[in-house]
């Protein structure tokens, strides 16, 4: 785990959603588990692409980067997380604020079976004393596309954190109130006394309000933009973050279903991406050998019918010890390591069927 690295890293394109939308979003901003929107394109734009602020490249034996000319950063949001986690970087790459553990999963990854489902990695750079990880930047090949954020699994937190927290215990009063402002009635007693609940409780009760715990995933965040094809070029943008209490299979396919705006050639594309991925993961060695927790499913489809769905956000997948290995179905008891995560991956193939008219 990476301590302060946000948990859902991927940089997008900026959205132009209007203020209310924004309003409505502040509190889901302020958490850990939003999309987080941002109009500024210009102070965006500064915090990536300028290869002057680059001050050194480590090199990490995996792909180099193509000795191409630099474009014009695109204008992106980013996926919550702390502010300068991101930059665009140039060569159609995103520099990730650095983590260690992230860093050794792509590294892994990069002698996986799984390459060609995540992003590609090349390496560490420094910029302004800080080092970030660099991938390439998967919106490079759409057109303005549509964007879903689906975090995989049946927990998002790791065993580890568990037991910290039963070793260290600290109450927090920030989480308590966090709960009551969704559930007055779901504080135990002790907690009530003590305003303040332990971080595993807030997350655990979290989960349960979601299809996590119920479907093994949920959808973080999706953005769509209706750009109509040239000439006309209109561009409705609609922002969705307000998934909290999305947890049955039909809100969830309704969700899905708005996503894709019913269309069922976006839908096929996407099932097909889905089923490839399902079986490479059941024949790989990374995904055998790691509690993967907390990691997403990048989703991706523009107006010409393009899609993509890439595996994301490794800072909290943690390798299993040598006599350990998981399934990802089975149902996760304390100690057993399992997360759900092939069980979440069938679902959502199910129900993406389940939207495809009958033949």
């Amino acid at each position: 785990m990476c301590g302060t690295v946000p948990p859902l890293p991927i940089a997008i394109l900026e959205s132009r959603c209007g203020d209310r939308e924004r309003f409505n979003n502040r509190e889901r901003l302020n958490s850990s588990s939003a999309l987080r929107f941002d109009d500024d394109a210009s102070s965006l734009a500064r915090g990536g692409g300028a290869s002057s602020a680059w001050k050194k490249h480590k090199s990490c034996g995996t792909s180099s980067l193509l000795p191409m000319t630099p474009k014009k950063p695109p204008q992106w949001l980013q996926v919550v997380g702390h502010a300068g986690s991101f930059h665009v970087g140039d060569y159609g790459t995103l520099l990730k604020r650095f983590c260690e553990g992230e860093q050794q999963c792509y590294l892994r990854l990069m002698e996986d079976v799984l390459r060609p489902y995540v992003p590609a990695y090349h390496g560490v750079v420094q910029r302004d004393e800080q080092n970030y990880n660099i991938m390439d930047n998967l919106l490079t090949h759409f057109n303005r596309p549509a964007i879903m954020d689906c975090k995989m699994g049946s927990r998002t937190y790791l065993e580890g954190e568990l037991l910290v927290a039963r070793e260290r215990p600290q109450p927090r009063k920030d989480m308590y109130d966090k709960m009551v402002a969704v559930d007055p009635e779901a504080p135990t007693m002790q907690e009530r006394s003590q305003h303040a609940v332990l971080k595993t409780r807030y997350m655990q009760w979290r989960e349960t309000l979601s299809s996590t715990t119920s479907l093994g995933f949920r959808i973080e965040g999706f953005r769509v933009d209706n750009l109509l094809p040239f000439p006309l070029q209109k561009s409705n943008e609609e922002c969705h973050t307000n998934f909290k209490r999305t947890k049955s299979r039909e809100q969830v396919i309704e969700a899905l279903d708005n996503f894709v705006d019913s269309n069922t050639q976006i839908v096929w594309g996407y099932l097909r991406r889905l089923k490839q991925l399902r079986q490479v993961l059941e024949a790989s060695d990374f995904f055998r050998t790691h509690e993967v927790v907390g990691s997403s499913l990048l989703f991706l489809h523009d107006w010409t019918g393009r899609t993509g769905v890439w595996m994301i956000d490794f800072g909290k997948t943690a390798v299993l010890p040598a006599h350990l290995t998981l399934n990802h179905r089975t149902p996760w008891e304390d100690g057993n390591r399992e997360d759900g995560y092939l069980w979440g991956l069938d679902n959502l193939i199910d129900m993406l069927a389940d939207m495809l008219p009958l033949t």
